[in-house]
């Protein structure tokens, strides 16, 4: 077999990877992943590592180089409120952006919308969101709950079956995301190994430390005009030391529903001031006490 001569593909081009970087514009779209995410550096070191792999293809193509089709077929593992649903969305402005994906569009759906619940149903329920997710990604949550071992009359087994045949034979035009629980979606993969091995990309998103929801919280806040008082951080840290510990904790998620609810107590909290005249800093502002009333302290 003929060796191909390197050095005749395209001699007098010199490579600016920088600038190539730059202009398909995944700079700013990996900045705005890094303001949007506290923490996850595992996460964001393999989206980097997946952009950086997909640009230089894009040189060896300009080059004539021989570029082989990357499994962009992911997993996504971790608790609820890590980030998945955001990192999805930022995935596909990347292969949009890098033109991998035509349309660049999130399509997110759960068993219910893929599975039927009589025979018959299923393939033309999977096949119809299939259709509307070609050209973006299709992500799936709580992915293990497409197989029902224990039930014989469950039909997931068979969407399984139609995505397995997409993912392989139309990898140019979708990509799919599998989400869920680690434990639970390693017992998925386990139980169907010809899924697993069409999935290039295994990433994990830890769960947040308690100085990181800190900081989330802060950030949430400032969104909406809001700060805690001195006092309120200190007591907002301890309450998310101990709902930490408690069931059915979603990180970011579960900090969002309690800003939520300190805001409904600073809003009665004010609303029952007397007649007082408020000041811009008794509206904008988180206090102990709004924190304080949470079952969590009781």
């Amino acid at each position: 077999m003929e060796k191909t001569n390197l050095d005749t593909l395209a001699p007098e081009k010199n490579l600016n990877l920088k600038q190539v970087y730059l202009d398909t514009e995944i700079k700013n779209i990996i900045d705005i992943l890094n303001e949007e995410l506290v923490g996850l550096i595992p996460v964001k070191t393999r989206i980097q590592e997946i952009s950086a792999l997909l640009i230089i293809d894009k040189l060896r193509k300009n080059l004539g180089l021989t570029t082989g089709n990357p499994g962009l077929h992911m997993s996504f593992t971790g608790s609820p409120g890590t980030g998945k649903t955001t990192v999805a969305t930022r995935m596909s402005d990347i292969l949009f952006k890098l033109g991998h994906s035509k349309k660049g569009h999130l399509l997110t759906v759960t068993r219910d919308d893929l599975v039927g619940q009589y025979i018959g149903h299923t393939a033309p329920k999977t096949k119809e969101i299939l259709k509307k997710a070609m050209g973006g990604i299709l992500f799936i949550d709580e992915a293990y709950y497409l197989y029902k071992p224990d039930n014989e009359r469950d039909y997931g087994a068979e969407a399984i079956e139609i995505l397995l045949q997409v993912m392989e034979n139309q990898r140019d035009s979708i990509v799919v995301i599998f989400a869920g629980y680690k434990d639970r979606m390693d017992q998925f993969y386990a139980s169907n190994p010809g899924l697993s091995s069409r999935i290039a990309n295994h990433v994990n998103f830890p769960d947040y430390t308690s100085d990181e929801l800190l900081i989330i919280a802060k950030m949430m806040l400032e969104e909406q005009q809001y700060q805690f008082s001195t006092s309120a951080e200190k007591v907002f840290f301890e309450y998310i030391a101990k709902r930490r510990t408690q069931p059915l904790f979603a990180n970011a998620r579960s900090i969002r529903n309690a800003l939520d609810r300190a805001r409904m107590r600073q809003a009665n909290r004010n609303f029952d001031s007397g007649g007082r005249i408020l000041t811009k800093l008794d509206l904008v502002t988180i206090t102990d006490e709004d924190i304080k009333q949470s079952s969590i302290f009781n």
